[in-house]
Formats: C-alpha cells, structure tokens, sequence
C-alpha cells in the first residue's frame, strides 16, 4: 500500500524507524530487532540508507522482507549525494523488482572529502525526487526541518527551498526531530501559508541515552526545551531512568501531537524493541 494512501485515512496512525547494520557480522541482530517491531504491527516501518551508500542494498532488502514477509508496509530511504544516476536507477530497479513502491527521498550527508557538488551527481533531494517521479509509480516522502536546515540562512529561504522541493513530485513530508511541539505548529502554519499542502508526519525521537543528545543536536541544529535538559541532566547518568523518562517525554509529545488533530506520527525507534513497545503500551487506549 502507498504510504500517502493510508496517511489519508481518518484515524491514528503510528510508524517505527529501523537502520540497516553496520558490518555483516551485526545483520542478524538487526534482522532480529526489526522483525520484533514488525510484530508490533505498526501502520509501517521505514528503513534508513547508509552514509555513501554503503547500506543500500541492506535498505532495499531488509524493506522487502518487512513488507513481502512480515506483512508490514515499508518504505526504503534514497539518498543521491553520494551515486551517480545509474547507480540510483539500479537501485530504484532492485525495488520494483522487490515490490517496493514507498520511497523517502533524501539528499543526504555532504561529503567531507571531496568536492560538492560532486560532477555527476546530485546536488539537491529535488533531483532526485523528479528522477524518482520519471522511473516509475512510486510515492515518494522528502524531509523537511521545523526548525530550520542547518544549511539553510534563515527560515524564510529554507521554506522557499521546501516549496520547489515538494513541487518537484513530493507527496508527503517526515520532519527531523523535535523536541518541543510548538515548533511544529508554527512550521505547519508557516508552510500552509505558503501553499505547502502536502501531508507532514511528525517524527518523535524517544531520547534513551543521556550521551546521544549531544551529537543529535550538533548534527541537526535541534533546540532542546529546559524541561527536557532537566530530564537528561537528572537522568542521563542512570540508563535505566533515562530510558523510562525518554519514552514519558516521547509519549507526551504524542498525546499532545494527537489531542492536536495530528492523526500520523513517526517514531524513530533506533532498532529498539522494547521501546516501541512501551510507547505502544502508554497510548494502547489513545489510538485503538
């Protein structure tokens, strides 16, 4: 089923977010991961791409067996920066191939050791998303930042940047992380008025180790709220207490997120069960 179909559908949905290994030698710990979120039987599971391609074929694989043998929609990252065209259009053969037909179209990382934009190659997710487009029947998401892209000058061009984004064939959008709700209220009304139509699916990071914070909001430019650096400040040496208040405060984010009309929601779940599970559990009467 196409990710946008069922986006349009009037009630609750929630999503789970895995990552392909690493090394060959971490797959099967991984397949183990996925396969008991699969379980859960949540309305579908992404899979992300690897940094230069180095997961791609995992992504299309491990989005195949999620769909065509757990019996749960998929969508499989895309990332261009680092592939040529053919290398693009081979894999978006591969997925075709496999039944594929859900698609998070993603720029991706800039590479730090050679030129940009690499000759080629892609330059913009925009490229990618009308190469998509051109390839074949696919629904096809594009991030978008609340807060802003760390690249971007100032939220008026970053929005601007978004619209010829989505006009270049994008029928949905997943945010980066945000950790305080009024922000995506406001980027929704932001980009309603700016002729952004397109359905915009929330993505909830449950915090479940006081160390990550620090690199996630280097690399996304997040603004933490002080009622969040409290918990992490109070919790973050203890993993057990961390993890239990890092899933209350994603699970909070979510009531209000659907107490405000908000009917899809994206967790990224980092190939942890146990805490799909749990935010599961904390809403099982909200959204049954």
């Amino acid at each position: 089923m196409k990710i946008i179909d069922r986006m349009l559908e009037d009630r609750i949905h929630i999503s789970f977010e895995v990552f392909p290994p690493k090394t060959d030698a971490t797959y099967e710990k991984v397949m183990e991961a996925t396969e008991a979120i699969a379980g859960l039987k949540p309305s579908f599971i992404s899979v992300t791409y690897g940094a230069g391609g180095g997961t791609s074929k995992n992504t299309v694989q491990i989005a195949s067996h999620i769909q065509n043998d757990l019996g749960v929609d998929s969508i499989a990252h895309l990332t261009c920066v680092s592939s040529t065209r053919e290398e693009v259009h081979r894999v978006l053969d591969d997925m075709k191939e496999k039944g594929i037909r859900n698609i998070l179209a993603l720029r991706g990382d800039i590479p730090t050791d050679t030129e940009f934009p690499i000759p080629g190659h892609y330059k913009y997710a925009s490229e990618l998303i009308e190469d998509i487009r051109r390839h074949g029947d696919f629904c096809i998401g594009a991030a978008c930042y609340p807060e802003g892209h760390v690249e971007s000058g100032h939220k008026t061009e970053d929005i601007l940047n978004l619209k010829r984004k989505v006009d270049s064939g994008v029928d949905f959008l997943t945010t980066q992380m945000f950790f305080d709700n009024s922000i995506l209220y406001n980027f929704l009304y932001r980009i309603r008025e700016k002729g952004i139509t397109v359905p915009v699916l929330p993505g909830i990071m449950p915090v479940t180790n006081g160390k990550q914070i620090a690199r996630i909001c280097q690399l996304s430019g997040t603004i933490l709220p002080e009622r969040f650096r409290a918990i992490v400040d109070r919790f973050g040496d203890d993993p057990k207490a961390m993890q239990q208040a890092g899933i209350a405060y994603a699970t909070d984010q979510i009531i209000d997120l659907i107490a405000n009309g908000i009917r899809n929601i994206h967790i990224y779940s980092m190939n942890k069960p146990e805490v799909a599970s749990a935010i599961l559990s904390n809403l099982s009467e909200i959204i049954k």
